[in-house]
């Protein structure tokens, strides 16, 4: 979907309103922007819209027909606060609920937006008329007429990208752009996709759960369930590519531990089909062996084969992309508003006015990125024979993670060494693993032999991505807010997914698909601020000043 999309905005969420949308304006791309402080009974709705609707949970959930021309993004949780945590430009608005300021509404409006309400009093339609709506003799209907335009960004630009790095965020990457009709060069220096780091055998998938709701549970909650919904949508998880939907059983770690879990869960803010509270005896029938502190139980979490899934990604953009693999991309050269990339002889592998680094920790190998606060953490994943230890059809996770058994082997890791750039397997690596995965089990250790991969998780200082438009440090100014961090023109980032690139790869692309087209965001404002490649510059900047 590009920016010529009519955006409307409903601030209480209505299936037929929806609907009527879809019908109104066929033929056009419709982003539809709904509120939904209450859950939505979804039983109505056409089946392309059922199958993806949202758990009840708190945050910003893209859906989109299988078309393409339709885009629903349908904020749960409180009205004002989801309110303003847009940053779009409506060409409609339906207004069933009325904002305590209609400032905040005004502040989303275009010039010329027109307004629908389904009631009003006269202190409302003053309220609204102070804005700069003028209404129609219904009293119902108004025009917005913007005081002072705001200068919006241009996004007529070149439909033509270079994407470095063919793991699961360059993979995800090529296809968003590839989806609305951009032109991708994909480089890679190995001679397949996902020859680091997305190389292990299985990728977990699972969200995150905190007693405060924190930003980082939010974005990861948010890429969880993009990501279930955009793998359906590419064919689905153990078809198109390799793994399972199996469940993931979640075990606490102590006592302490299990008391938070259990306020989370008391808090009803989870549906039991995202998230279910397991008390010992459920847990421990559950899991074949002694759960004393319970566990949560996600039933749509599993596992996936990582280079699996990039190879399905990458076959969805057709004749779209250009693969330039066992091409090693040393240097980047801005030359007449296009980036050069050259190889280690200085020749030049593709040209393009965009591109889009995600090269995990190698990243600040390139000059522009050099000083991006990025390093690796090694994680030595121990492969063992299903016969070896008692298995299980689905997940099971306490401080390591066992897979299920597939095609012979099951996953158990994976070790978190810092400051480590061994590759090689290490027996003390895999006596950590089997010993982890033994106590989950309450089975006593056991011998194996050394078997394995050896994979390097790229970090940023807080552990959460980089997604978007690249800093340049190198241009002297006073900082205040992210839109004030100079950038390089161009050059983007999709890098730090650390041990969660599997779910974050799909929004982090889509998001980054979005900034590029000029479309709304899949995420809310402080979100996407929280994942800025700016904000590491910003920081240093306000200390500074």
């Amino acid at each position: 979907m590009g920016n010529d999309a009519l955006v409307v905005l409903d601030t209480d969420f209505d299936g037929a309103r929806f609907l009527a949308a879809c019908t109104r304006h066929g033929g056009w791309r419709l982003h539809y922007i709904a509120l939904a402080p209450r859950p939505v009974d979804a039983g109505q709705l056409p089946s392309p819209w059922r199958e993806q609707w949202p758990p009840h949970v708190r945050g910003l959930h893209r859906m989109a027909s299988r078309d393409g021309q339709v885009t629903l993004d349908l904020l749960i949780g409180e009205p004002g606060a989801s309110l303003a945590q847009l940053a779009v430009r409506v060409d409609e608005v339906s207004l069933a609920w009325m904002p305590p300021s209609m400032t905040v509404l005004a502040r989303l409006m275009r010039d010329g937006a027109r307004l629908q309400a389904a009631h009003l009093d006269d202190a409302q339609r003053v309220a609204l008329w102070k804005e700069g709506f003028a209404f129609d003799d219904s009293r119902l209907r108004a025009v917005f007429h913007a005081r002072q335009a705001p200068v919006e960004p241009v996004h007529d630009i070149a439909r033509r990208a270079i994407v470095i790095g063919a793991g699961v965020a360059g993979s995800a990457a090529c296809e968003r752009l590839a989806a609305r009709g951009w032109q991708v060069t994909l480089i890679e220096r190995h001679a397949q996709p996902a020859g680091e780091a997305s190389g292990n055998l299985a990728g977990i998938f699972m969200p995150l759960l905190s007693s405060d709701d924190n930003i980082p549970t939010r974005l990861v909650r948010a890429a969880y369930l993009y990501a279930l919904r955009y793998w359906a949508a590419l064919g689905g998880v153990g078809s198109v590519f390799e793994g399972a939907s199996c469940g993931v059983l979640h075990l606490a770690r102590d006592g302490a531990h299990a008391q938070v879990q259990r306020r989370i869960a008391a808090s009803g803010d989870y549906p039991p089909e995202f998230a279910r509270w397991l008390e010992t005896d459920e847990a421990t029938a559950m899991l074949g062996a002694n759960a004393p502190d319970g566990a949560w139980w996600f039933g749509q979490g599993g596992w996936a084969r990582p280079s699996s899934v990039c190879a399905a990604m990458l076959d969805a953009c057709g004749a779209l992309l250009t693969r330039r693999f066992s091409s090693s991309a040393l240097t980047l050269v801005r030359i007449n508003d296009e980036w050069q990339v050259a190889d280690a002889q200085g020749a030049v592998i593709a040209a393009a006015p965009t591109v889009i680094l995600a090269a995990g920790a190698g990243a600040v190998d390139f000059v522009q990125a050099a000083g991006l606060p990025l390093y690796a953490v090694r994680g030595q994943v121990t492969h063992l024979d299903p016969a070896s230890l008692p298995t299980r059809p689905f997940v099971v996770c306490r401080e390591s993670y066992m897979t299920p058994p597939h095609q012979g082997v099951v996953c158990v890791g994976a070790t978190y060494d810092a400051q480590d750039d061994d590759a090689s397997l290490r027996t003390s690596s895999q006596r950590d693993n089997i010993e982890k995965t033994a106590a989950i089990l309450g089975v006593p250790p056991f011998e194996a032999p050394l078997a394995g991969r050896t994979g390097f998780r790229c970090m940023a200082p807080d552990r959460m991505p980089l997604v978007g438009a690249l800093p340049d440090p190198g241009v002297p100014r006073r900082c205040e807010q992210l839109r004030d961090v100079p950038r390089w023109p161009g050059l983007f980032g999709l890098l730090g997914y650390a041990s969660r690139g599997l779910t974050w790869a799909p929004l982090a692309a889509e998001m980054l698909a979005c900034q590029l087209e000029g479309e709304p965001l899949p995420l809310e404002n402080q979100l996407a601020a929280a994942i800025d490649p700016g904000r590491f510059v910003l920081k240093e900047r306000r200390r500074a000043q």
